[in-house]
């Protein structure tokens, strides 16, 4: 008797609430319990694409802080959902723009089979829509891409991503339906994916962007690894304050408050005593360093793919919060290195289009770990599990580069009219360029090649083409209906590093001028002598 008193009255107490609660409570409490595809299996199933959208959907009815849009296509034609998160009327471009507040773009599922950042980014969303996490939207609107290679997503198989623990019901694939990978792609956008991405980073200029990812190989002791844009090209006070500040405050926290461990993204070479932890490359074709080149801060995560994946959510979400709560506590900083970036000149300054790892000047601890073998129990494979131990290593650090190839900056460049495929490449990223009304005769920069050649091997649908050679001066008439670049624009870095003959990730580099170079001893863009 005395249980079902208690039961009668705990069920009065219910639907009093419902009945009296306010409106918003009602919905925070109902969102409370709404789960991801992950959460509901336990962790055994990762998100598909109607889950993903069902689920914003489902968060963005419910609370007047998030909007639900799309901001693209995928090969296949999917649209790309994007939640719009903060004290905003709307989800227009211009609508966010005009808060005034800091813009942070968190992309997760650039490779499908990577799908913790996936599971993150949507429990955020809702988590936020709940009340958690309120002091942010006081300085901040956060876009969230959940699921960007949403066709590699829906190919789902038991052993994609082989020895990563999990999802042990499946994960989608590295590349999207094309076949491409779309972190090689963004210099060249051969995919919708990255070309849609680029026109959100166009409508919304988001100042912070936030890449989500799962790293595999090395046996590292690290919960998670973490790179910035280190392109020697880009603007260093990005790298200084990302690298110096806003890292090892994240680290400091994730070991105070989970004696967790993090660093910088690299994996070992060589033997003891002379190992070297390395970076991945600078080239701007990885979102972070394509990132950096637009003069915002790009932020790689590489969660530790042999903890199990309940743990690399966790991983990720903790990650998040750190960051977040950094930005958020450093936006007006963050907005102003931004802002002085996009405005201050590069004109007549020398910039790296190659470069070289810098090693540290002396080593450093690096804590390896190991893993133990575990089997996969529906297909049979083996997977790798993280063991929980620390192994300190000193290595040589090579975390940051230093230029081999290096170019000045001239005040404009002119393209004839036959390049107006590279011309409409550069349009896309929102590189400003007009074209001459009348005829133009004046002293200009031509670069003669000295050699010409491209790769035996096709990458990534190209076969990349590389120039030597040398500028010298011109005098030379321009035609009507020419392109000019000017470089006093706040994209001037990525035009130039786009545009430079002997750019290791330009347009050269993918074929685009394959066409005006066949048979030609010089390269067809002229610059400006001063």
């Amino acid at each position: 008797m005395a249980i079902t008193a208690r039961l009668r009255y705990v069920i009065v107490l219910w639907l009093l609430w419902i009945v009296c609660a306010p409106a918003q409570a009602r919905r925070s409490f109902e969102l409370s319990r709404l789960k991801t595809r992950a959460e509901r299996t336990e962790y055994i199933e990762t998100s598909r694409y109607d889950d993903v959208v069902s689920f914003l959907n489902t968060v963005a009815q419910a609370s007047p802080l998030v909007d639900i849009t799309t901001f693209g296509y995928t090969f296949e034609g999917r649209p790309l959902p994007l939640a719009v998160v903060g004290r905003v009327s709307d989800a227009k471009p211009e609508t966010v723009r005009s808060s005034g507040k800091l813009r942070v773009y968190i992309q997760a599922n650039i490779h499908a089979g990577e799908v913790e950042g996936k599971e993150s980014a949507q429990a955020l969303v809702r988590d936020i829509a709940t009340g958690r996490y309120a002091r942010w939207l006081d300085s901040m609107v956060l876009l969230i891409a959940p699921i960007y290679n949403a066709d590699g997503n829906e190919r789902v198989s038991l052993t994609n991503r082989g020895p990563q623990n999990g999802p042990i019901g499946g994960m989608g694939t590295r590349a999207n339906a094309q076949g491409l990978n779309i972190n090689r792609d963004n210099m060249k956008l051969d995919t919708p994916e990255a070309r849609s991405m680029v026109k959100l980073l166009r409508n919304y200029d988001p100042h912070v962007m936030i890449d989500l990812h799962t790293t595999d190989g090395s046996y590292h002791a690290y919960h998670l690894t973490w790179e910035v844009p280190n392109n020697p090209a880009a603007d260093p006070r990005i790298e200084r304050l990302a690298r110096y500040e806003w890292m090892p405050a994240v680290t400091r926290a994730f070991k105070s408050k989970y004696g967790w461990d993090l660093f910088s993204y690299g994996d070992p070479s060589g033997e003891k005593p002379g190992r070297v932890w390395s970076t991945v490359e600078d080239l701007p074709r990885y979102t972070h360093n394509y990132w950096g080149l637009r003069n915002r801060f790009g932020i790689l995560s590489e969660a530790y793919s042999y903890l199990p994946f309940q743990e690399r959510v966790t991983t990720v979400t903790r990650f998040l919060e750190e960051l977040l709560n950094f930005a958020h506590a450093h936006a007006g900083e963050i907005r102003k290195i931004t802002e002085e970036a996009d405005t201050t000149s590069v004109v007549g300054q020398r910039l790296s289009l190659q470069s070289k790892l810098k090693r540290s000047d002396q080593m450093v601890e690096i804590l390896m770990g190991d893993v133990e073998q575990v089997i996969h129990p529906y297909s049979g494979h083996v997977m790798l599990r993280r063991v929980d131990v620390r192994k300190p290593e000193q290595m040589w650090l090579e975390a940051t580069f230093e230029p081999i190839e290096s170019e000045r900056v001239p005040s404009a460049y002119y393209a004839p009219a036959e390049t107006g495929a590279a011309m409409d490449l550069l349009q896309a990223h929102g590189v400003r360029m007009e074209r001459l009304t009348q005829p133009l005769t004046m002293d200009l920069e031509e670069f003669q090649i000295a050699s010409n050649e491209t790769a035996g091997q096709v990458f990534e649908g190209h076969q990349q083409r590389t120039l030597t050679g040398k500028y010298a001066p011109i005098r030379r008439s321009l035609p009507a209906g020419t392109y000019r670049i000017p470089m006093n624009q706040p994209l001037s870095r990525l035009a130039f590093y786009l545009i430079e003959p002997r750019s290791n990730d330009g347009l050269l580099t993918w074929n685009f001028l394959d066409d005006v170079l066949r048979a030609s001893s010089v390269y067809p863009i002229l610059r400006t002598r001063n």
